[in-house]
């Protein structure tokens, strides 16, 4: 589980009426932003980052504990709280008590914590009458009697207290980044790509940001995205396009005669890369005129790497291109080696290069 720091600022927490407190929790996370470009906002008051990077950079991490200080004392003369500890309910509770939680005490830390520190009055009251004073207590108490005994809000809190999960129900304010967008003056995001249930990671949000940050201090070229395009074959169909930009949201609706059918190469190599196959006696296989190989293929050589087996290949095929003009020859073969590792081979002016990596 991740380290986290947690920045806890309490006269941030709540909202005044003239909507101050949002625009100076948005100063703070971008002054603390450009300590760490991954900093999370989790609800008003309260964000988090990753220490590891930032503890590298500055030199360990009361370093960063004190560079973070620092940039919020002299943004907003302001006093916050600061914690370390892994997850991000144990680090909110290590910022409250302003305690730095070393590497593998956080269950230590989490346990020793009172029954309270889960924001369940009525767990909290029905836990001391069974003599359970502590989330280390109820943590120790098997998860099938809690089922038995408890509701299911209940049950996940028991799963937080033993730290099978790392943040506590509603712990998050899920509108704060809207809320923040449109603080910031930017247009919410419609047709974003979502995960595979739905939803969209923290882990995604970071990223947004950081690439957010990047693009603006280093210009539009500086964060580019991979983008399939219409073509014949896969090192064709791939391009780069700054991120950020529109997408071109047209149907492919051209035959593409020729087209090599699925599955799509994982990694599709902008600069190919030369290598040998050769057959069973060692001579070098070739690709006749016709597109057909003058033997079958059994071992693959890379430059500066032991020769590898190939146990199963399927093709070639072949592929003429702008024959009215200069003309281009090729044929794909897809090869799979005895480690497992699945291959896409062009040959080509009478060389083979890899030009795919399948996963």
């Amino acid at each position: 589980m991740e380290r986290l720091l947690a920045l806890w600022a309490e006269p941030l927490s709540q909202e005044r009426s003239d909507g101050s407190t949002l625009r100076d929790y948005l100063r703070v996370l971008e002054v603390v932003g450009e300590l760490c470009p991954f900093v999370e906002p989790i609800r008003l008051g309260l964000c988090t980052l990753p220490l590891r990077g930032p503890s590298r950079f500055f030199g360990g991490d009361e370093a960063v504990l004190a560079a973070v200080r620092q940039s919020v004392r002299d943004l907003l003369d302001l006093g916050v709280c600061l914690g370390v500890a892994e997850g991000l309910f144990c680090a909110e509770l290590a910022a409250r008590h302003e305690v730095v939680v070393a590497v593998g005490e956080t269950t230590v830390f989490r346990r020793s914590q009172p029954l309270s520190a889960l924001g369940h009055k009525e767990l909290t009251t029905t836990g001391r009458r069974l003599g359970l004073y502590t989330v280390g207590d109820f943590a120790d108490l098997d998860g099938a009697r809690v089922a038995e005994r408890f509701s299911a809000t209940v049950r996940v809190l028991h799963r937080v207290a033993r730290g099978e999960l790392a943040e506590l129900p509603g712990q998050r304010d899920i509108r704060l980044a809207a809320r923040l967008r449109s603080a910031r003056g930017e247009d919410v995001v419609r047709n974003e790509q979502m995960g595979f249930f739905g939803q969209r990671s923290a882990g995604d949000d970071r990223a947004q940001a950081a690439a957010h940050r990047v693009r603006h201090r280093l210009g539009l070229e500086s964060v580019l995205v991979a983008r399939l395009s219409a073509g014949r074959v896969p090192e064709d169909r791939s391009s780069l396009a700054p991120w950020g930009s529109p997408s071109r949201d047209l149907l492919d609706d051209a035959p593409w005669p020729g087209r090599l059918a699925g599955p799509t190469p994982m990694i599709s190599l902008r600069h190919p890369v030369v290598l040998e196959v050769r057959d069973a006696t060692g001579a070098s296989v070739r690709m006749g005129a016709r597109g057909s190989l003058s033997a079958t293929p059994t071992t693959l050589i890379l430059v500066h790497s032991p020769p590898r087996t190939i146990v199963w290949f399927a093709g070639p095929w072949p592929l003429v291109e702008r024959w009215w003009a200069s003309g281009r020859r090729r044929a794909h073969v897809q090869v799979l080696l005895d480690s497992g590792e699945a291959m896409l081979l062009c040959a080509e002016a009478g060389r083979w290069w890899l030009v795919g990596v399948y996963d």
